[in-house]
């Protein structure tokens, strides 16, 4: 199955942040950057990138979870979690090679993109005024 994860045109990416607010606003309802799946990151002025999930075909954050809450959805190629079995306790932040995932401090979870697979695209491509953000795909997953 082929991977997908949102990438980021960095020569046209100007670092309006519209995606971080379109993801939170989204998935939680309201604008809260904390709560964005993607993060614009501004290493110097003209520097700009976005970060969102890979979806690893190693999943380091699904294997360094101790308690069993993120797995991968083999349908979607993405990452799952179960809030129930969350604690917050951040081990698979640091696996995260990418720095993907954050933790919401008001319910003690992870939020990781999951593609908005609940509406007809992300929302963070959809919403974007430069269309610097794209849905690349890359090859067959092992079985």
């Amino acid at each position: 199955m082929e991977r997908r994860h949102i990438q980021c045109d960095r020569e046209k990416c100007t670092g309006c942040m519209i995606c971080e607010f379109a993801c939170s606003a989204a998935k939680e309802g309201r604008f809260d950057l904390e709560l964005s799946r993607v993060r614009v990151l501004r290493a110097t002025p003209s520097l700009i990138d976005v970060v969102t999930c890979r979806f690893c075909r190693n999943t380091p954050c699904i294997k360094e979870c101790p308690r069993g809450a993120l797995s991968l959805d083999e349908a979607s190629q993405t990452i799952r979690l179960d809030k129930a079995r969350c604690a917050g306790c951040g081990w698979c932040l640091e696996a995260c090679p990418f720095g993907a995932i954050a933790i919401d401090r008001s319910t003690k979870t992870v939020v990781i993109c999951d593609l908005c697979l609940d509406r007809d695209q992300p929302q963070c491509i959809k919403l974007c005024p430069q269309m610097a953000l794209s849905l690349h795909v890359s090859g067959k997953a092992k079985e």
